[in-house]
């Protein structure tokens, strides 16, 4: 085995492979950006390297001076993780030139499915079957449409290279399919730096289920069972479970023995995962599932398969490179109970899943798993890091596992509804609504599932008298919460025949709340609310609430719900001329792109502008209203989130002008 190994990741990945290092003895090192220099991962490990500014083009994706780190530490082994260099045989070949050992498959391996066209045709050789379409070399925009046509709308346009739903456009008719291609084209080049595509039949109920195997340098190779990753918004996975639910036993014997045929068609060493798709529009069949892609690393799901097949996976990964056989055969491999996985993110579900930054100024996991479930909570931050726009904005896996999927589903929800998380907007709402949506819970998932749910997914009530009550209560006490955790005790007071009421305002969203907080003679507190709140007595609250108070605001929970509350200062101004006129800003911090408008232009409402890209992923900028373009962003402008990108002519210049 290693002595010491260097962990080419960040995040909870990082962590997630230090805490299994750590079990067996073996020693690690972490490498981190400037953005990552306090971070969890590198207080983790044993020893941490940097490797250069926070882009990841300069450190992350720096192969030279990630192995440059490894020999100067004496690290036998490298670690990809998931994501960055992990699938990059270059890096491969680079790590195992230094004479270091790569810790998951061969570059030959890896090339062999790193491309989708040439991973389906291999696998059209070795007998596993493929999604229909057109997976040549030709790229001319005029084969392209072609091909889309002989194949039959709906098809779906997907990056060659990559994954993670970079690159992909679902396209309806033969008119949309030119600038559908582009946007592909475009974001496939960004994300990957190879903008060529196939395109493929789109199933009308697809399923996504996947199959994790693995394989060792003596010719063996097993499965762990399959995974359902159905329940995704944007093509990227939300809610992963294991066992699929429906699967029925000759599907699962077709697939996993197909799984199996695909990874030792390429001798795999190490762990992989076959992504199939699953036509379910008839139910679950034997005959309707097709090859996609291969995972040739650890996926971000993979501890809902270790919950129910009882085995570390990164311990595996660790004993195959070293040398030694599989820890298992097949039929020691068993499946137990059900698990789910939850990816928590800073983003923002009801504005189109946007991601978010922010810094996590209150961070709180439950502290036990419900009754009768078992839990993991796979996170890389802690309360008080932020959440940077360089990288990926998960915050946490949360996983469950109990007997079976009702009662993993049910302590899923409980679990969401116990964390706590303020300082950025995140998805717990979304989560704990999609794991209680009527169709998700009776296992009836396919991908479109969440888009046709969407709006009611994202919905979020209102805060009630009793939330505004209670953020009321919590911003109008002095100082910190106290030690007995009562928020109520540093209003306590004397008043002389009379109570003294104090005016405390709020903002949530775009209301403006006023609340007048005064002590009764009894000591209770009673706050008094505008319309459309009902004053409140704070014996009425049906529970102590959950709060956090963080610069400036309030945060009350209620459920899976974080209700967050501006405190403004008092002393603060705003710029009233600047908000009189009409503009559209960053919703996050990116790079322009694509400028569809010029100054002067007049547009209307909902007129596509600019393409933004943040995260590796572009977003539209459309027109609010109507309206004569002042200025506008440049293309390849950086800019942060709040950056002012189309301001408009104001509407009595805009008239005289016309």
């Amino acid at each position: 085995m290693f002595a010491k190994i260097l962990i080419a990741n960040r995040g909870e990945i990082a962590c997630r492979v230090i805490c299994t290092a750590r079990k067996m003895g073996v020693r690690t090192v972490a490498v981190y950006s400037d953005a990552d220099a306090k971070a969890l991962h590198v207080k983790m490990a044993d020893e941490a390297v940097s490797i250069g500014s926070s882009p990841v083009g300069e450190s992350y994706l720096r192969g030279d001076k990630i192995v440059a780190a490894a020999l100067a530490t004496g690290a036998e082994a490298i670690h990809p993780g998931y994501g960055f260099l992990s699938e990059n045989p270059d890096f491969v070949d680079l790590v195992v030139a230094a004479g270091l050992t790569f810790i998951g498959p061969s570059a030959a391996s890896i090339r062999a499915m790193g491309l989708k066209d040439a991973a389906k045709r291999l696998m059209e050789k070795a007998g596993v079957p493929v999604v229909p379409g057109y997976h040549g070399e030709a790229q001319e925009i005029v084969l392209l449409a072609s091909k889309a046509r002989e194949i039959g709308y709906p098809v779906l346009i997907k990056a060659r290279a990559g994954g993670g739903g970079k690159g992909m456009r679902r396209v309806e008719h033969p008119e949309d399919f030119s600038e559908a291609l582009s946007g592909a084209r475009r974001e496939a080049k960004a994300a990957f730096g190879d903008d060529r595509v196939l395109v493929e039949k789109y199933v009308d109920k697809p399923r996504h289920v996947e199959v994790q195997v693995f394989g060792d340098n003596f010719g063996n190779a097993v499965h762990l069972y399959e995974r359902d990753c159905s329940a995704q918004r944007r093509h990227q996975k939300v809610i992963e479970e294991a066992p699929a639910p429906g699967m029925t036993l000759a599907l699962r014997e077709a697939m996993t023995e197909a799984a199996v045929k695909a990874a030792k068609a390429i001798s795999y060493s190490g762990a992989g995962t076959i992504e199939f798709i699953v036509d379910a529009s008839q139910g679950l069949k034997a005959d309707r599932f097709w090859f996609m892609e291969m995972n040739t690393r650890l996926q971000v799901e993979h501890p809902v398969t270790e919950m129910v097949t009882g085995t570390d996976l990164v311990e595996w990964q660790l004993r195959v490179a070293a040398g030694e056989k599989l820890p298992k055969t097949q039929s020691e491999i068993t499946l137990s109970g059900h698990a789910f996985e939850a990816r928590i993110y800073a983003e923002d579900a009801a504005k189109g899943f946007l991601p978010a930054t922010g810094t996590l100024h209150h961070l709180a996991f439950p502290d036990n798993a419900p009754e009768g479930a078992s839990m993991r909570i796979e996170t890389g931050v802690r309360a008080g890091d932020a959440i940077s726009p360089f990288y990926d904005p998960m915050i946490a896996k949360l996983v469950i596992h109990a007997k079976d999927r009702q009662a993993a589903l049910d302590a899923l929800g409980t679990a969401l509804s116990q964390t706590e998380i303020a300082g950025s907007t995140v998805n717990t709402a979304f989560l704990a609504a999609l794991a209680a949506n009527a169709d998700f819970s009776a296992g009836d998932v396919d991908t479109g599932l969440i888009g046709r749910h969407q709006e009611a997914l994202t919905a979020v009530a209102p805060p009630s008298s009793e939330i505004v009550a209670a953020a009321a209560l919590a911003a109008a006490g002095a100082g910190a919460l106290p030690p007995s955790n009562d928020p109520w005790s540093s209003l306590a007071g004397y008043a002389h025949f009379h109570s003294v009421a104090r005016r405390t305002r709020l903002r949530h969203g775009e209301d403006d709340i006023l609340a007048r907080v005064s002590v009764r003679p009894d000591g209770r507190f009673e706050v008094a609310l505008d319309a459309p709140y009902d004053s409140v007595n704070s014996h009425d609250l049906r529970a102590a609430p959950r709060l956090a108070r963080w610069p400036g605001h309030v945060t009350v929970f209620e459920g899976a719900v974080g209700y967050s509350f501006l405190v403004p200062d008092p002393l603060a101004r705003t710029d009233e001329a600047a908000a009189a006129s009409g503009s559209l800003r960053a919703p996050m911090p990116g790079v322009v792109k694509l400028v569809r408008a010029a100054k002067g232009e007049r547009v209307i409402k909902g007129q596509p502008l600019l393409i933004l890209e943040a995260m590796k992923m572009e977003h539209t900028i459309a027109a609010s209203h109507d309206g004569v373009i002042a200025e506008i962003a440049t293309e390849g402008a950086q800019v942060t989130d709040g950056t002012v990108l189309v301001r408009f002519v104001e509407e009595a210049a805009s008239r005289l002008e016309a």
